[in-house]
């Protein structure tokens, strides 16, 4: 039985402690919808529980162990642990006010991940962006809302940065397209400001930043953004995170995560490296 690893979340554990689950189910051949009239519930029930989508009450996992076959106090009790850590809010539920309930999900996923590969379009990634520059992108997208709010909004971008800084958190790897970078937002100095924020924050050992250039024409990730995350349980499956005006999808099928990784790693081929994205931010800078 795996216990909880360093620096999860709760929702990484959550997908953890499911996809435990139904290894056991499978292993004693159970079916979803035996497992679900044990503990009073559905095949569907059984079926969310087990890709980490809801919460778990620690009595239906105790009958479900039961049902499967482990009688050993101790490895129940490893599994019964992970149901308490995994049901803890995150810090990010401070914010459940500001977040709807699809992008919680993907902040827990975020803060759990080792590496978060991610390709931006129309905006600087949100992890790699300044105070202004966030400010800037969240009021042009929040008509009719407060300065009080959108402020919320902007501490809730910082604090989810501070995962870059924290010993042992997550390489990011991030390809922007030229387009965002030129995109003026807030302004010449908040362009600079960012364009700077950018070159400084390659320094660090666990971030690269490629650029996709305008001269290369069309390429394999026109349909839009992505990001790739990984974690750092093996039982874990890597997470694509497609984000969509009112919703995201969250593939984790292999076929799916193949597709979209083939796709990263064209882009990460025909991208600048890292010295031609230093010398490319410079030259943006400079014609602002």
């Amino acid at each position: 039985m795996t216990q909880n690893p360093p620096g999860s979340g709760p929702t990484a554990l959550r997908i953890l402690l499911g996809s435990q689950l139904r290894r056991l189910r499978e292993s004693r051949g159970v079916t979803r919808e035996e497992a679900g009239h044990l503990i009073r519930g559905s095949e569907s029930k059984i079926s969310r529980m087990e890709l980490g989508r809801v919460g778990f009450k620690e009595r239906d996992v105790a009958d479900l162990l039961t049902l499967y076959g482990v009688a050993d106090e101790s490895a129940r009790r490893a599994v019964l642990d992970l149901v308490s850590t995994a049901n803890e809010p995150g810090w990010w539920h401070r914010f459940n006010d500001l977040l709807p309930s699809w992008f919680q999900a993907y902040v827990g996923l975020e803060e759990a991940a080792t590496r978060i590969r991610t390709y931006e379009v129309q905006f600087v990634p949100g992890l790699l962006q300044t105070k202004e520059y966030a400010k800037a992108v969240i009021t042009a997208g929040s008509a009719g809302v407060s300065s009080d709010e959108i402020a919320r909004r902007v501490d809730l971008r910082l604090e989810r940065q501070r995962v870059l800084d924290r010993p042992g958190g997550p390489v990011l790897w991030a390809v922007i397209d030229e387009a965002a970078l030129r995109r003026p937002i807030g302004g010449a100095e908040v362009m600079k400001a960012q364009l700077e924020h950018l070159i400084d924050l390659m320094r660090q050992a666990n971030i690269t930043i490629q650029v996709m250039p305008f001269d290369f024409g069309g390429h394999s990730a026109e349909g839009g953004a992505f990001s790739i995350l990984r974690f750092p349980d093996q039982d874990l499956p890597d997470v694509v995170y497609v984000e969509q005006l009112a919703s995201a999808l969250y593939l984790d099928k292999r076929e799916d995560v193949d597709r979209y990784t083939e796709v990263m790693e064209r882009l990460c081929a025909v991208s600048t490296t890292p010295d031609e994205t230093v010398s490319l931010l410079n030259k943006i800078r400079d014609e602002i």
